[in-house]
């Protein structure tokens, strides 16, 4: 097929004040194949109503990411898909940029996408910071897949909530080639509240056991995604990056302190 289409896959709730900036990039992609589903969890705002008048592919569904993405991905008709939460943008040539990756060798089964923090914050900047160390690695997760490839891994694990996106990530790097596109995708956390973050992180930190039940403590991703040295230290020094955190030491002492944050939730747990 010359053009494929490709399917993108956006899931939300409650998010009216998102959603119309999220669905304003996939017009404005500069690749035109695209279908657009937006599969929502019973929003009780206008997020529904807004979603409508960029596509009338709007589904119901619930109680999880993890089943959204799969309930809208099944029905998805494209040759390939993408899925983005609702507060994502995407700059206008995404799409583009992973087909040309995808022809240009057709062993990638699935890629990851560069992800940039935005807002005026400084929380928002540290968060972008931190962000910038965690492409294509254990941290991070593909994003555009070969229909094909989704449905043999069977989808997301809907028993997870939170590290189902590593979960996925883990079961697709075994099927095949993965690569990355820097082209960004960029996340708007212009609302960051340190509370809510904590909040939704120690909520995700909740399914971690039956992730590392699932592959086994002594997996390889688990170890580095879970354990102290890589997350504090490996993926911020690999690669030469450590020279970001010399350029920017006060974004790195915040971020290591985000981080701290983290852990003692981790370890309450």
């Amino acid at each position: 097929m010359k053009h494929p289409l490709v399917s993108i896959i956006i899931t939300t709730k409650n998010e009216q004040r998102n959603i119309e900036n999220c669905l304003k990039s996939i017009r404005q992609q500069s690749y035109k194949t695209i279908e657009t589903i937006v599969v929502d969890n019973h929003s009780v705002d206008k997020t529904k109503e807004i979603a409508l008048r960029y596509t009338d592919r709007v589904l119901e569904k619930g109680p999880e990411r993890s089943a959204q993405r799969n309930f809208g991905i099944n029905r998805a008709t494209g040759k390939y898909v993408l899925y983005l939460d609702a507060d994502m943008i995407m700059s206008k040539n995404v799409v583009r940029d992973c087909l040309k990756k995808v022809r240009k060798d057709p062993k990638i089964v699935a890629l990851y996408i560069s992800e940039v923090v935005v807002g005026k914050s400084f929380w928002c900047k540290v968060r972008r910071f931190e962000r910038s160390f965690y492409d294509a690695t254990v941290i991070d997760c593909v994003r555009f897949v070969s229909k094909k490839a989704f449905v043999a891994v069977k989808g997301f694990d809907e028993s997870l909530a939170g590290p189902e996106d590593w979960d996925f990530d883990k079961k697709i790097r075994k099927l095949g080639k993965t690569d990355l596109v820097t082209t960004p995708i960029y996340h708007n956390e212009g609302d960051f509240r340190l509370g809510k973050y904590l909040t939704k992180k120690s909520y995700y930190i909740g399914s971690f056991d039956r992730y590392m039940k699932k592959w086994g403590k002594a997996d390889p991703d688990i170890k580095k995604q879970l354990g102290f040295y890589y997350r504090y230290v490996g993926v911020f020094f690999e690669r030469g990056k450590w020279k970001k955190l010399l350029v920017h030491p006060l974004l790195t002492l915040v971020m290591y302190f985000l981080r701290l944050l983290i852990g003692i939730e981790f370890l309450l747990k």
